[in-house]
Parts: structure tokens; sequence; C-alpha cells
């Protein structure tokens, strides 16, 4: 069971080394082509007046920025967050000379110092964003006060209505902000959910490796019976007759002969494995008594049943005994164990076309505030609840019922999360409890339509079959 993500996901937050050079290069590039082109068609297009020279100047530098990186460093090298800071600033700072000599707010191209910010949001830490926000806002604001003016061909200023002008400044620190709050939400959104993903399918190959190994002892508590009972049988018979008799002798071939046959078990079994087939499936009690085995033990209450709702399917469903079943049940338990007062309550319940799984604990329930977001991986479920210092591995970040969810949607399920009637306060003697509802927490349901997760045992199992890589 896993309880918390791998130690590699708890460091979500750590993005240095993320940014290799050889895509601030091309995007470098990029821009460099991009100013180029613009430059030659306001020169010799629109036949504006402006520092040509200093212009080139300003785009030289970017290139000479450019091939440098590109021969000192390997094109696989990933920047720390100090070197990335420093690449973007240059960007910004480059960007920011050559509005200087082309206009300043009043060339439409001023609009691009967002992208060094969507960059660093995107990418790097939140104070890295912070910092280039800052600069990039600065710059724009210089720019707003003081810039060589755009001339027309006769000589005359390109003039923008002072209005006009500080609108666009407004505009583009408003962008500078709402683009790197929105980028950064974004992809913070899409790394949680990549993460969380990864850790539901180690949790989900982790069950399937210990399911196989649940195979290999049942195949060999199955096949090494019938040779150890002849054995123990033998060997019995052996100590009752310790006399020259010539059965002795057929005896103690026999033994031989089942102490080969054992050996050659367990070298088979050894080599490959046996998925036994008997594994596949199992009564629905079975299941869910197996998903709460491991919590048994902790301390709480764990009540189990299942009974059909309308005596017409009176028959208990056998299910496909999936290791994303056990292991999704199994978290759900776990959650419910982590904020129970005393019991849990598992309970399964079957009509003739639906098989409904209920979790409920008695504990404090779901904070409203999440409620709606529950299942979404890296939140609280029970955001007031602390992580107790003697189970540490019971930190809460939001993966476990975001694996759970997601397992067990993928075997054809729908969940859904609530609370049930909190206790209410009554008459009692002085120091008494509330009274009310016993089951006061937390409710989970995960309901199946019985045709995807219910399987007929067939009439003869066959050979257990070797398990393959």
């Amino acid at each position: 069971m896993i309880a918390s993500p791998p130690p590699g996901l708890a460091l979500r937050d750590t993005r240095s080394d993320w940014v290799r050079i050889r895509t601030l290069v091309l995007l470098r590039w990029m821009a460099i082509c991009g100013q180029l082109a613009a430059l030659s068609v306001a020169v010799f297009v629109y036949r504006l007046q402006i520092e040509f020279g200093l212009c080139l100047l300003v785009i030289g530098a970017s290139v000479v920025a450019n091939l440098a990186a590109g021969f000192i460093l390997p094109s696989n090298k990933r920047l720390s967050e100090g070197e990335a800071l420093l690449t973007l600033l240059f960007d910004i700072t480059q960007l920011a000379a050559l509005l200087y000599m082309t206009g300043g707010l009043d060339n439409p191209f001023a609009l691009l110092i967002l992208a060094p910010v969507t960059i660093s949001a995107t990418a790097l830490q939140l104070r890295t964003t912070v910092v280039l926000g800052a600069a990039a806002a600065a710059l724009i604001t210089v720019l707003e006060l003081y810039a060589l003016p755009l001339r027309l061909p006769t000589g005359a200023p390109l003039a923008v209505p002072p209005t006009l002008r500080f609108g666009f400044w407004v505009a583009i620190v408003t962008g500078i902000l709402f683009m790197a709050v929105y980028s950064r939400r974004v992809a913070s959104e899409i790394r949680s959910m990549s993460e969380a993903l990864l850790a539901a399918q180690m949790a989900l190959a982790r069950e399937q490796k210990l399911t196989d190994l649940g195979g290999v002892v049942a195949a060999a508590a199955h096949e090494l019976g019938t040779p150890l009972a002849t054995i123990k049988l033998v060997s019995t018979e052996l100590m009752e007759e310790l006399k020259d008799d010539p059965d002795l002798a057929s005896d103690a071939e026999l033994i031989r002969q089942q102490a080969d046959r054992c050996r050659d078990i367990l070298r088979s079994m050894g080599q490959a494995g046996k998925d036994d087939l008997q594994m596949h499936f199992a009564p629905v009690a079975e299941v869910i008594r197996e998903a709460a085995e491991p919590h048994m033990a902790r301390g709480k209450t764990i009540e189990l049943s299942a009974h059909p709702i309308r005596d017409g399917a009176a028959r208990q469903p056998t299910i496909q005994r999936r290791p994303e079943i056990v292991h999704g049940l199994r978290n759900l338990v776990q959650n419910a164990v982590d904020f129970a007062r005393s019991t849990v309550w598992v309970e399964a319940e079957w009509t003739a076309r639906s098989l409904s799984i209920r979790v409920i604990d008695d504990g404090p329930g779901y904070p409203p505030n999440v409620l709606g977001r529950i299942g979404d991986p890296f939140i609280r479920a029970r955001g007031e609840a602390q992580p107790d210092p003697e189970r540490p591995e019971y930190e809460g970040m939001g993966l476990g019922l975001f694996i759970a969810k997601t397992l067990l949607e993928r075997s054809g399920a729908e969940l859904s999360f609530a609370n049930a009637a909190p206790p209410t306060p009554a008459a009692a003697p002085a120091g008494g409890s509330p009274s009310g509802p016993e089951r006061s927490g937390a409710i989970v349901e995960v309901i199946w339509p019985r045709d995807r997760i219910e399987a007929e045992a067939p009439a003869a199992l066959g050979r257990n079959r070797p398990i393959t890589a």
C-alpha cells in the first residue's frame, strides 16, 4: 500500500534544472529573426527614421550571446535557477534596449516583453518569476517615460496620444501580472496531475507485484500439498516400523520420489512463478476483507458487511480480483481509519444490475471547503487534521484519495464523497457526549455496473500458467 508519494514527488516545487539551454537558444534565434524582419520592414518598406545601426548592434549582442552559448555549453545542459534567471534577464534587457530606440511604448512589439516572464512562470520558481516580472514592469515604466521617438519619412515624430500610451502601459503591466499568475497556475496543475498519475502507476505496479506473489504462494501451497502429505504419512509409518521389513525399502523409495517431486516443483516456481487462476476472482466479501486487512490492527474497529439490497439478488457476486480494485479500496479504508475516532464501516450491497461499496467512519468528516475538490491531487482531504508523529508515512498530500479514485474509475466505478449527519447535542448529564447518528464522519460510495466487475468462475480452471514479464 502506498501511503505517501515517492520521495521525488515530495519535492515537486523544486524546479531548478528544468530548462535546457538549447530551448532558450532556439527561442532567442526565433526572436532575433523576428527583430531583424520587423526592423527591415520599418526601414525599407515604411521608410521610418530610426537608429538603424544601434538597433543592429543590440540585435548583434543577442547573436553573440547565442553563438557563445552554442559553442561553449553542451546543447543538453540544463540551466540552474540562477543561470536561467540571468539568461531571461538578458533577453528582457535586450528587448527593452531595442524598444528604447524604436519608439518605446509607441512600438506595438513592446508586448513581447511578456514572453520571458511567461517562460519563468511556467518552468521556474516563484521568486525567480517575481524578480523577472518586477524587472519587466520597471523597464516598461522607463520606456513609457523615456524613449527615442519613431519618425516618419518626413522627419516628423510619430505621435501617439498620451492617454493611449498610458493605457498601453497599464495593459502591459497588467498582462505581466496576469500571464505570470495564469501560466504558473496551469503549469502547476499539469505538474501535480502528472506526478499524481505517476504515483498511481507506481502504486498499481506494486499492487500487481503483491498479487503475483500471492499467486505464487497459493500455487506453492496447492502443488506441494500432496507430496508433503505423502512424505509425512510415510515418515510416520517409518517411525512406527523400525524393523527389518521388505515394505521399508519401498517406503524409502517412495520418500525419495516425493522429495524429488518437491524439488522439481520448487525449481519450476523459482524460475518463473505460477499465475494461480483461482486468484483472479473472489466473492465481494473476500475482496473487501483483503482490502481492509492491513488496517485491522491500527487501533480502530473495522466492521465489514455484505448483503443484497433486494431478495431477488441474494447470491453474492464473484468479482474480478484486480490489483487496482484492491488497492483503490485499501486506500479508501486507510483514509477512513486515519480520521475515524473509533469505528470504520465497510459495506457491500448489490442488486441484479449494480454493486456498491461504502466506506464510512465516525470521524470529523470532510471540510466543506474541499468537499467538491476531493479526488484532485495534492489537496488535504481533512484539512484541519495534523500529521500523526507516530505514523509520519501517512502525512496527507491528497494523493491517497486521488490514487483510489483514479484506479477505481479505471475499473468502471463511479465514486461519490459526502459527509454523514453530524452528532447533535441532547439533554444529557453534565459531561456527557452529544447524541446522534453513530456514523457521523465521511462517506465514500463506489458503484460499479455488475457487468463491468463481475467475473464468473469457469467450470474448469485448467493448469496454472507461468508468470511472464
